[in-house]
């Protein structure tokens, strides 16, 4: 019986977009499109400055765009940057079964060499299904146990979807394909102790440059084990837990296709996942009850076992220290009524007052919101049970609301116009030309029938 790794080599090279299911193309072009718009709001963030400082020290030439800049670098370096980008505002989309990031490190990772490897809209959704795939179900094998020992999996298991992506809109054999993986297998990292910095976006953009260091090693010659996931010293040992398993991963391969079943979130708020059913839980309350923060008593965020693990700022100072704080959240959602991208940035999480909101929240996990929920132990922080936000008004109300699903879940999708206004926003963002967004939307929304992808991100690059 092949291991996981030959298993893993033949799926990328066998399957095709005709073994798709109806439905994925969709619902791939959402998260894609999606995707493309998260890399442009990250040109315009604050790791733009240092990583554009750290591209002058390259000294490197290079015709590889830097989305949202006016900046072209090498194709590694690109891939780095795009990355990176992607992830700056935690705007991008979750996938808990991993639980990770998977779409930008793909995206950066496929677009970063497209003179020598262009592709048509089908290749590009092919390429990305097959990746999210490869990546998820790696990650299902290991359980999420591995992201209970303190690894980012998106910086660990993303460059695995990356790989799955690269070498199937590259055309890699079955060798160079398993020889790619146990490249990268000595290559993937990120732990989660950086969350609330900059080096936590980075792993996304270290993720996509291994995958593509990796691929073009492999493909000029270079050699590595070829059981690198599964074998005693290789990946599931060293990075997993006992119940990690790689034979689940294998049962798993397109069984059914992640991209349906569970499916990917699209990210409604800018910030951590975990936060966003408390999030959506007080905008549920103000829209029934219409009350401001000076008329709330007190307001109580109770989250499932294990859903405050990653929320490690209950008084941030920084606007990336603000995207994994519930309290700083719900107490934004009380002085504004609503999120956009500036709720995380610097000046936001400084704002006079915001600290004495402080006093009168109360974010905590609680075991009842643990539910009935068979699958517990397998979710993530931001999916696992539910959560209960309730308030105390000053004229006596009091009302509690139950999250289930947090908006842009797979149960609870980002409408076209929800995409095509996200894409706008964070399209100014990066100072893109009105028109020529709404001309690469347009393209985008009909990828499958477009073949120049790289005129699309063309349009998308000063």
């Amino acid at each position: 019986m092949s291991g996981l790794t030959e298993t893993i080599a033949r799926f990328i090279n066998e399957k095709t977009i005709a073994d798709f299911p109806e439905g994925t193309i969709e619902r791939a072009k959402k998260v894609i499109i999606d995707t493309f718009a998260v890399i442009l709001a990250g040109a315009g963030s604050e790791v733009e400055e240092p990583l554009m400082a750290y591209l002058n020290l390259s000294d490197e030439g290079g015709s590889s765009p830097v989305l949202g800049t006016e900046r072209r670098c090498g194709v590694e370096m690109s891939a780095l940057i795009n990355g990176s980008f992607g992830h700056a505002l935690d705007f991008d989309d979750v996938l808990s079964m991993m639980p990770a990031h998977p779409s930008a490190i793909i995206v950066a990772a496929l677009i970063a060499d497209l003179q020598n490897h262009p592709l048509t809209g089908r290749a590009f959704i092919e390429a990305y299904v097959v990746g999210v795939e490869v990546g998820a179900r790696i990650a299902q094998g290991m359980t999420v146990g591995h992201y209970g020992r303190g690894w980012h999996g998106t910086g660990t298991l993303g460059t695995y979807s990356a790989l799955g992506a690269l070498t199937k809109a590259w055309g890699c054999d079955v060798d160079t394909t398993r020889t790619a993986f146990g490249i990268a297998t000595s290559m993937v990292s990120g732990v989660r102790r950086n969350f609330g910095t900059m080096t936590k976006p980075l792993h996304t953009g270290l993720a996509a440059r291994n995958a593509l260091q990796a691929t073009r090693l492999a493909m000029c010659g270079f050699t590595a084990a070829g059981n690198a996931l599964e074998s005693k010293s290789g990946f599931f040992s060293t990075y997993g837990v006992e119940a990690s398993d790689p034979q689940v991963a294998i049962n798993g391969l397109g069984n059914p296709w992640v991209m349906l079943e569970p499916g990917i979130a699209l990210k409604k708020f800018a910030c951590c996942y975990a936060m966003h059913r408390g999030m959506d839980g007080l905008l549920v309350l103000q829209a029934r009850h219409g009350f401001k923060a000076e008329d709330v008593v007190s307001l109580e965020c109770r989250m499932p076992p294990g859903g405050m693990l990653v929320l490690t700022y209950p008084e941030p100072v920084t606007g990336l220290e603000g995207k994994f704080s519930m309290q700083y959240g719900l107490a934004a959602g009380l002085l504004d009524g609503a999120y956009t991208l500036h709720s995380f940035e610097d000046d936001s999480v400084k704002r006079p007052g915001i600290h004495q909101l402080y006093q009168r929240i109360n974010a905590h996990e609680d075991e009842c919101c643990r539910g009935d929920d068979p699958l517990f132990e397998t979710r993530s922080s931001g999916s696992r049970g539910y959560v209960e936000v309730e308030v105390v008004l000053r004229n006596g109300t009091r009302d509690m609301v139950r999250i289930h699903k947090a908006p842009g879940h797979p149960s609870r999708e980002l409408t076209w116009d929800d995409i095509a206004a996200k894409f706008a926003d964070c399209a100014h963002m990066a100072h893109i030309d009105q028109g020529r967004a709404s001309d690469a939307l347009a393209r985008l929304r009909d990828l499958e029938h477009n073949n120049d992808v790289p005129g699309i991100v063309a349009l998308l690059h000063h």
